[in-house]
């Protein structure tokens, strides 16, 4: 439920409280003194601090700590016990940023309420924060294609680790899905997951932005780095990053503690690191566009987050995912997809993958016809659109052509699109287009059409010397 840390310099004291809260499903750390209690804390942020005002022993007393954490830590909820309470001390510690002040001898039910209240508004915070940043995403996995099955099945092997990944694949492909996934199924589910969007920060601003600032007059304001303490940071598209900033990132990655802008103290954090990228980073690198020490820091476990050309059996669902999505948030029409559009959406080029697709599903919700179903006249038909009804326009130089070098152009490139659409299936393909096996398969060797491993499945493509 969360992990708690108790500093009171009485054992029996501090013990207790543990005992109780372990019993209610929460975690706990122990502190008798400032030093032990400022140790545990460079160790693990805790979720909730239970903090003692008098300290025997102890370089710092309460107020002293509470105004350390909540200046490296200000997430942190904080409810002060003592025994010698009074109301000069109470005001003195919530103006410090404490969340509750409970006098000795406290009631454990009213120590428990305080502490559940504490931390349901702190996650609720945190959740504030986010839907501010628009970053209300769901990290909803949907597929079966054996490209996708792949990508998941390597998702699933780095989610209860702590290792770097770093996602690469095509603009629009899922990368932040597949990083939400990977927050969402681990042991930081319940702790933030922040993205910084590399293209879309001004490079004057990227360090303000990152590590946050310190100003007499304004205070303290969290960067995106403190906010995602305890959880993931997402670097999307990390290329874009200025080199200057990189060099800085690469010593968060060490320390796991950096300065704000304008101030003097070091901020600790705990951060787990996931990144992605469209680009060549090696090409960067060999450019002087990006840090080839940054580059392997953040590339310990590379996952090829694959086109939506390599997973055309995943369209249909994919739509109808989205088709359910735009009816629950905006209340568009919720439709079936006919047969004829499955096809089509399968058959289509997707040069904006996932995020063209699902912009598709949109326009044809809200443009579309008033019927149950979706029918493929209604999808956008790129080159190859129709013009009469029962009619095709011939696409590019195919109709210069003579007939026989036509018709083979055009089995090659139909069979070529049947086959990735079916995920490399021939058996599958051969029931569609009406053939044989054997058949097609004489038919693909004529045409010079061949089939491969690739992102987990197999793709159909025209072999050199048949082109």
């Amino acid at each position: 439920m969360g992990d708690i840390l108790i500093t009171d310099d009485e054992r029996d004291i501090r013990e207790l409280i543990s005992e109780i809260l372990i019993d209610e499903g929460f975690t706990t750390r122990l502190a008798g003194t400032s030093d032990e209690c400022m140790a545990q804390i460079a160790a693990e942020t805790p979720a909730l601090m239970i903090l003692d005002i008098w300290l025997k022993d102890s370089n710092m007393d309460g107020i002293d700590i509470l105004k350390s954490v909540k200046r490296d830590h200000p997430d942190v909820p904080i409810v002060i016990i003592s025994g010698h309470g009074n109301i000069e001390i109470a005001v003195a510690a919530i103006k410090q940023g404490a969340y509750d002040f409970i006098e000795k001898p406290f009631n454990i039910d009213q120590l428990l309420v305080v502490i559940r209240r504490a931390m349901e508004t702190s996650r609720l915070r945190r959740e504030n924060v986010e839907l501010k940043r628009g970053e209300t995403f769901s990290a909803d996995m949907l597929g079966d294609s054996a490209a996708f099955r792949n990508l998941k099945s390597q998702l699933d092997k780095v989610t209860k680790s702590n290792g770097r990944v770093m996602l690469t694949g095509p603009a629009g492909a899922g990368k932040e899905i597949a990083a939400r996934y990977v927050h969402a199924n681990s042991s930081r589910a319940g702790a933030p997951f922040v993205t910084v969007n590399s293209a879309s920060i001004e490079p004057e601003r990227m360090e303000e932005v990152l590590f946050g600032r310190e100003d007499s007059g304004r205070g303290i304001e969290p960067g995106l780095l403190e906010e995602a303490n305890g959880g993931v940071v997402y670097f999307d598209e990390i290329a874009d990053m200025p080199l200057g900033t990189q060099s800085k990132i690469l010593r968060v990655l060490v320390e796991q503690r950096f300065q704000r802008v304008g101030g003097g103290d070091k901020v600790q954090v705990d951060l787990r690191v996931v990144s992605s990228t469209n680009r060549d980073l090696n090409t960067a690198i060999a450019d002087g566009a990006f840090r080839e020490e940054l580059y392997h820091r953040l590339n310990v476990v590379p996952i090829a987050v694959p086109s939506l050309e390599e997973r055309r059996e995943d369209i249909p669902v994919l739509a109808e995912h989205f088709i359910d999505i735009f009816n629950k948030a905006q209340g568009l029409p919720l439709r079936k997809l006919a047969d004829d559009a499955r096809a089509l959406l399968q058959t289509m080029h997707w040069p904006g993958n996932v995020r063209q697709l699902k912009n598709v599903v949109e326009r044809v919700l809200i443009l579309g016809e008033n019927a149950d179903e979706i029918t493929a006249r209604e999808l956008p038909s790129g080159e190859e659109g129709g013009s009469d009804e029962g009619r095709i326009v011939l696409a590019g130089g195919l109709a210069t052509l003579p007939l026989r070098e036509a018709r083979e152009l055009f089995e090659r490139e139909y069979l070529l699109t049947q086959i990735n659409r079916f995920g490399g299936n021939i058996s599958r393909t051969a029931s569609f287009v009406g053939m044989e096996r054997s058949a097609l398969h004489r038919k693909l060797k004529s045409l010079g059409v061949v089939t491969t491993n690739k992102a987990g499945g197999r793709v159909a493509y025209v072999e050199d010397d048949a082109e």
